[in-house]
C-alpha cells in the first residue's frame, strides 16, 4: 500500500497540479457543475434554459442556479495517450493525425495538454494555448515498452481537476494495461471525487483493432486482458458521464477526435447549490429534462467533501 501511495504521489507531482487538487476539497462553497449532453433521436439539443431541466441530489429537488452550453466556455482538452509498443506503426500516426485535427479545431481561449505513457507516464505538454508545442511533443513520442492505463487515467484526472472549467479528458489506449500501480478501483474514486471541475471523460479504445492484428489462439492472454481493461474504460466513462468508443480500423481515428469536441461543445453546464442534502459522501444525481423523448447523459453522482455544510 506504501508503495502504490509513492507512485500516486509521484504522479500528481508530475502534473504540477498537487496545491490545486488539494484546496478544492476544502473549499467551503458547495456549487455543484453537473455536465449534461442531452439528445432527441440521436442529435444533441442546443436550445434549452434552466426552466426545461430537473436535477435531484439524493432524491431531492434542486433549483438550478443557471445552465450555459459548453462552447460558450473555453476548452480545457487533456490528451491522454497510449505510447506502448502495439501503437507502432500505423496506428501511430493515424493517432497523431487525428490529435493535430483535434488541436487545429479548438478556437483561441481554448487549451490543451498531452501525457503519453508507457512502462513510464511523461507530461508531454502542460495545459497551454501554444497548441504548436502539443504538436512538437507528439511528434517526439516515441512508442515502446508496456503499458501503465490505469496510472496515466489517473494522472489526467489529477491534471483535470487543477482547472476551474469543466476538462474535456481524452483517454486514447489499445485496451490494455501491463504495468500500472494503481488498481482500477482507486482510479474510480478518484473520478468520483472529481465534483468541483466535473471531468468527462471520453475514452477511445483500439482493443478490436488489435485483436484483428493477433490471432486468439497464440495470443490468449492479451485477448483477456483486452476485455478487462475496456471494463475499466467504460466504467470510467460511465462515472464521469463521457463515452466509450471502440474502434476498428485506424482510419476511424480522425473523424471520432473531431466528433468528440463537436459533441462536447454541445453538452450543458448545469449548476446548484445543493438544499435539504447535508452530510458527506456519495450523492446520486437525478437529471431531467421535461421533454419526454430526450435522452440525458451526465455524471450519476459525487462524492461531497466533508468540508461542506
Amino acid at each position: 500500500m506504501k508503495q502504490k501511495w509513492m507512485i500516486a504521489v509521484a504522479i500528481v507531482l508530475m502534473t504540477g497540479a498537487l496545491t490545486a487538487s488539494t484546496q478544492k476539497f476544502s473549499i467551503a462553497t458547495e456549487e455543484v457543475r453537473i455536465d449534461v449532453l442531452v439528445t432527441e433521436k440521436g442529435k444533441p439539443v442546443v436550445d434549452l434554459k434552466a426552466a426545461d431541466f430537473e436535477v435531484f441530489d439524493n432524491g431531492i429537488a434542486q433549483e438550478i442556479q443557471y445552465i450555459k452550453l459548453q462552447r460558450q466556455t473555453p476548452i480545457s482538452a487533456i490528451l491522454v495517450f497510449d505510447m506502448s509498443w502495439s501503437v507502432a506503426g500505423e496506428l501511430l500516426d493515424r493517432l497523431r493525425d487525428a490529435a493535430f485535427g483535434l488541436i487545429s479545431d479548438l478556437k483561441g481561449e481554448d487549451q490543451a495538454a498531452l501525457i503519453t505513457f508507457n512502462n513510464a507516464i511523461a507530461l508531454g505538454s502542460p495545459l497551454t494555448r501554444d497548441l504548436a508545442s502539443i504538436k512538437l511533443a507528439l511528434n517526439q513520442a516515441k512508442p515502446v515498452g508496456k503499458s501503465s492505463l490505469i496510472d496515466a487515467s489517473y494522472a489526467g484526472l489529477v491534471l483535470a481537476g487543477s482547472r476551474p472549467e469543466p476538462p474535456l479528458l481524452i483517454v486514447f489506449s489499445d485496451g490494455r494495461d501491463t504495468s500500472s500501480w494503481l488498481t482500477s478501483e482507486e482510479v474510480l474514486e478518484t473520478a468520483k471525487s472529481a465534483r468541483r471541475n466535473d471531468t468527462v471523460v471520453y475514452a477511445v479504445s483500439a482493443a478490436r483493432l488489435q485483436k484483428k492484428r493477433y490471432r486468439r489462439s497464440l495470443f490468449e492472454t492479451e485477448s483477456e486482458n483486452h476485455a478487462a481493461d475496456d471494463a475499466f474504460l467504460s466504467d470510467l466513462t460511465k462515472v464521469t458521464g463521457g463515452s466509450l468508443i471502440e474502434i476498428e480500423s485506424e482510419q476511424e481515428l480522425a473523424f471520432v477526435f473531431r466528433g468528440i469536441l463537436e459533441e462536447f461543445r454541445l453538452r450543458y453546464l448545469v449548476t446548484y447549490t445543493p438544499r435539504g442534502v447535508s452530510g458527506a459522501g456519495w450523492h446520486k444525481l437525478d437529471v431531467r429534462v421535461k421533454r419526454r423523448s430526450a435522452t440525458v447523459k451526465a455524471r450519476p453522482g459525487y462524492m461531497r467533501s466533508s468540508h461542506a455544510e
